[in-house]
């Protein structure tokens, strides 16, 4: 682990970044087994690692079926789970410093947001509050106790308590944060009922197979329409992830410093794209101090840059032909 752990979020250059990838990077492999496994057989040789293209990304998958830590597990240790369906295993992610996973997300939306005592946080989040190991949920708890807002709260099947409570928001000239997965948004907006220019609408993915899957913005036009509002945000984070990266419009997602995206090839886990081409998703996540911070996701997208900002575009998600080559690669492993 880093020697100053919160030196991560003082990251300010590009520079920064590299020096503290590359130190993560080496402790990582030191320290973490299913890393340092994964790194030896794909025969990278750690000290030839001087840049965020060489470094080795390991797949998600490996949250599912593996003990991804860095640092010993402990009484204190929290597990996050992913949702799973009845024909899959869920992925765990240890997390051995819950006060680094505060930072992280209460510094990002700090900084994408400003203050959270401005917000009123309406959490519509029925599929996850109905299971345990939600790191959305954590997340959304203590955004909703830093408000500090006496309308904020979680809503799980009490749709009119929500409406009632939205409606008395709107004649107040309170900043409201509505966020929520994809189909219990679709179904609050369905009771026509309509927003005005105090609300953002966040939704943080996820049908759960309870409504038809939707592209981003099919689902957005729909939200839109459905609330009369302009704009519907979206917030890009995973279980198996410390930090979130938020789409404030347009559906290009910007990370926080201590946060990247790279796009490698879809046929070549090794390969980084520097083009603006469509790739699988990479992230580094220096929050991951205690697992690990380097992650191949299942995800599709692409850079863009505009005002000489990178945005995240996501493209999709890789189906099971994609993901062959990683597949061999894992049960190799």
């Amino acid at each position: 682990m880093l020697k100053n752990i919160n030196s991560i979020f003082d990251c300010k250059s590009d520079l920064d970044f590299l020096e503290l990838s590359i130190e993560t990077f080496n402790f990582q492999y030191q320290n973490n087994l299913v890393y340092k496994n994964w790194v030896d057989l794909l025969k990278v040789i750690p000290k030839h690692v001087i840049s965020l293209s060489d470094i080795p990304f390991l797949p998600i998958d490996f949250f599912r079926d593996q003990v991804v830590i860095s640092t010993p597990i402990t009484e204190k240790t929290i597990k996050f789970t992913s949702s799973s369906t009845t024909s899959s295993f869920p992925s765990t992610h240890f997390v051995n410093d819950i006060l680094l996973y505060e930072k992280s997300f209460l510094t990002s939306f700090e900084l994408f947001y400003g203050s959270v005592h401005n917000y009123c946080i309406l959490a519509l989040l029925p599929n996850y509050l109905e299971r345990s190991g939600s790191s959305l949920v954590y997340m959304c708890k203590r955004l909703i106790e830093e408000s500090n807002h006496p309308l904020s709260g979680f809503f799980l099947n009490d749709v009119d308590d929500l409406i009632l409570k939205i409606k008395k928001l709107k004649t107040s000239n309170q900043k409201v944060l509505l966020i929520g997965v994809s189909y219990a948004l679709m179904d609050l907006c369905d009771k026509e009922l309509e927003l005005n220019e105090q609300f953002i609408v966040m939704e943080t993915g996820g049908m759960k197979g309870l409504r038809k899957e939707l592209l981003k913005p099919e689902l957005h036009t729909y939200l839109k329409k459905g609330f009369k509002i302009n704009n519907i945000q979206s917030e890009y984070g995973m279980t198996e992830l410390l930090s979130q990266a938020y789409s404030l419009q347009n559906g290009l997602f910007q990370n926080p410093p201590w946060m990247k995206f790279l796009i490698r090839e879809i046929d070549d886990p090794l390969m980084i794209r520097n083009d603006n081409k469509t790739g699988g998703i990479n992230v580094i996540d220096l929050a991951n101090q205690n697992s690990c911070s380097f992650i191949a996701t299942k995800d599709l997208g692409r850079l863009v840059k505009n005002n000489d900002i990178e945005f995240l575009e996501l493209m999709g998600r890789y189906d099971h032909s994609d993901t062959r080559g990683c597949n061999l690669m894992i049960d190799n492993f």
